[in-house]
């Protein structure tokens, strides 16, 4: 974990993702205004921006009872692929719970929406926490640990599946035998299969990442809290013979690392900070402790009794992934300096959300990413090499004055 040029891969640019915000709420549990829609036009629009800022992913969030200020949600899939079929760039993540799909039906389907869009379709597999939304379908509800057991399997038979012909799999949950899907996903360079996205950070989810997950998204964290949620899936790769993030030949390649950060860009320090205040003090305070209350029972169902929100305080739940903890919260300039402080211990991607989607968005392609990709490219240089922008998104002259962190101050 100490050698940056290895874990960060300097030469390589971060990448960038953003919520897609397809339940209703926004991405704060607070009555503060959220300029943002949960229907499919206000998506539409933005993952439009989003592609034209730079963006390269979207992340369709799953829920399929009311939860945590949200009364209202699209399911992750179908909407993830409508919004592949209305881009042309940008790569749609659909989150999807094991348990509730079979791995050989998501297969199929994740293969058809890659031919939709050209190779732009990827998944989140989320074990799943929310106990209800399983008992209340009359599915079962495994244990935490377990849980994850069934999630190691569920990711095996998705690429097994992508990758092989009569392929075949004898699990305690899943058996395949002698299965092959055609077509095949479709063939992009550098990219073996569709992309499989996962999270957690128990101690279970980190070694059921670092063994068979392309990417390990975590909870907002500061740097010090980044480094030590990632150090299980890092020890378990490499146990697993994933040593180099390039893998060797016949070895998956290593996880690369994505993490949660909510931004609060504005034209100085203070305006970004009352703002952070103000969504604190107008939080739904019943909804938030509810939630809290969820999570913290969850958390203390591991072995180890660590686990998502173990370490949360209210504020931090105002934000139901953690987003404040990263402390994206300040001017352009100041942000920037953070992400790439971020970069150089192993963050490959941020996903991103905001309190008003389309302007925002629009603001971090014009006034957060150039300087990102200025200090990327310095420190890049003072480590020996080069940061290669290649095939990699930049904002479109469509989107210049689509978003400024002026006019969103004390919105």
């Amino acid at each position: 974990m100490n050698d940056i040029s290895n874990v960060a891969r300097l030469s390589e640019p971060l990448k960038f993702a953003y919520w897609v915000p397809n339940v209703s709420g926004g991405l704060v549990v607070s009555t503060i205004e959220q300029r943002t829609g949960w229907d499919f036009d206000y998506n539409k629009k933005l993952a439009r921006i989003a592609e034209n800022s730079g963006f390269e992913y979207a992340l369709t969030q799953t829920r399929y009872a009311a939860s945590y200020g949200a009364d209202k949600q699209h399911e992750a899939t179908s909407f993830s692929l409508a919004l592949l079929a209305a881009t042309e760039r940008l790569k749609v993540i659909s989150a999807v719970h094991p348990g509730m799909w079979h791995p050989g039906v998501l297969a199929k389907y994740i293969i058809t929406a890659d031919h939709i869009s050209n190779g732009r379709a990827a998944v989140n597999i989320v074990s799943g926490w929310l106990k209800n939304e399983f008992t209340n379908f009359g599915l079962e509800w495994l244990e935490h640990d377990e849980r994850y057991v069934r999630t190691e399997e569920f990711i095996k038979v998705l690429r097994g599946l992508w990758t092989e012909q009569e392929y075949s799999q004898s699990g305690k949950y899943y058996n395949i035998t002698d299965f092959t899907l055609n077509p095949a996903p479709v063939d992009v360079p550098g990219r073996a299969h569709p992309e499989i996205f996962f999270g957690g950070n128990s101690t279970a989810a980190q070694a059921t990442a670092g063994r068979v997950a392309d990417w390990y998204f975590s909870n907002g964290k500061d740097l010090d809290g980044f480094k030590e949620n990632i150090a299980g899936v890092v020890a378990s790769a490499g146990e697993s013979g994933r040593e180099t993030q390039r893998g060797a030949e016949g070895r998956l390649a290593a996880p690369r690392f994505g993490l949660n950060g909510f931004v609060i860009a504005r034209d100085s320090e203070k305006e970004a900070r009352d703002t952070l205040r103000e969504i604190v003090e107008k939080a739904h305070k019943p909804a938030v402790q509810g939630f809290r209350d969820a999570v913290q029972e969850a958390g203390a169902s591991t072995k180890d009794g660590k686990g998502m929100w173990a370490d949360s305080t209210f504020e931090d739940l105002v934000q139901y992934n953690d987003g404040f903890k990263t402390q994206l919260i300040g001017t352009p300039e100041r942000i920037a300096e953070r992400i790439v402080e971020y970069k150089k211990i192993g963050v490959n991607l941020f996903l991103t959300g905001y309190l008003h989607f389309q302007e925002e968005v629009a603001a971090f392609g014009q006034d957060i990413l150039p300087i990102v990709r200025e200090l990327e490219a310095d420190l890049a240089r003072r480590n020996g090499t080069e940061l290669d922008l290649s095939g990699t998104p930049v904002a479109s002259a469509s989107t210049a004055g689509a978003g400024s962190t002026a006019g969103l101050v004390n919105a």
